[in-house]
């Protein structure tokens, strides 16, 4: 991982074309690839990033940049797009490196993780034609529960929680965001599921097209014990 702090313009060039202007921010770059740019304020997400498959080059400025006060410029171009992320940088005011090995994962909770598990043993619960395809769906900036399919065929992402709050949906709009980004599964459609959700999320979800579902635990270990037994 590496943390560099910058005083630094930003423009991304591709599908969506977006300027940050110039200001101090945190410039990620990880083992894996992806470039975040983050601020220090207004929210955790990053304001924009490129994922992976992509590649970073350190370039000298060219004569405008140069004149304006660029003393370097990150480009990071996608390996299967168009898609290019461009950083100019003015000043650097901290540049580290720091090796943080394998991440062991989330811990899930444990009637999070078994509402999981249930969930995707019965994915019909969601809708008639659902078909289940793998839990913890990696994505640049982590897994989401459950990818599957609808009816239709289509990609659906599937975040689960005991107890379904606004967080929660902006987790899964990241996830949404950068999974709609992959020409392989978009269009991606979200899932947001919980035991019980708070209308404050509900309210953000169905404004941002996420559907909700209430989960109910006992009615999801009854479908499991019942499919077991012999009478």
């Amino acid at each position: 991982m590496r943390l560099v702090i910058a005083t630094c313009s930003v423009d991304y060039e591709g599908r969506l074309d977006a300027h940050l202007p110039l200001a101090r921010r945190l410039l990620l770059v990880k083992a894996d690839g992806s470039v975040l740019v983050h601020s220090d304020g207004g929210s955790y997400k990053p304001l924009n990033w490129m994922s992976p498959p992509c590649a970073m080059a350190e370039l000298a400025p060219d004569e405008d940049d140069a004149a304006a006060g660029v003393v370097a410029v990150w480009n990071v171009q996608h390996a299967k797009s168009e898609d290019r992320l461009r950083v100019r940088i003015h000043e650097i005011h901290h540049d580290s490196s720091h090796e943080l090995g394998v991440d062991p994962g989330l811990v899930k909770d444990g009637v999070e993780a078994h509402l999981q598990a249930l969930l995707a043993e019965h994915i019909t619960t969601l809708g008639e034609g659902y078909t289940f395809v793998r839990r913890e769906h990696m994505t640049a900036i982590g897994p989401v529960d459950i990818l599957c399919r609808d009816g239709s065929g289509a990609a659906v992402a599937v975040e689960i929680k005991r107890r379904g709050e606004i967080d929660g949906v902006e987790q899964l709009t990241r996830y949404l965001e950068l999974m709609n980004r992959d020409p392989h599964l978009a269009p991606v459609t979200g899932v947001f599921a919980a035991q019980v959700i708070k209308p404050q999320a509900r309210t953000l979800a169905e404004d941002r097209g996420i559907r909700c579902v209430t989960l109910d635990y006992d009615e999801l270990k009854g479908i499991d014990l019942s499919e077991h037994r012999l009478f």
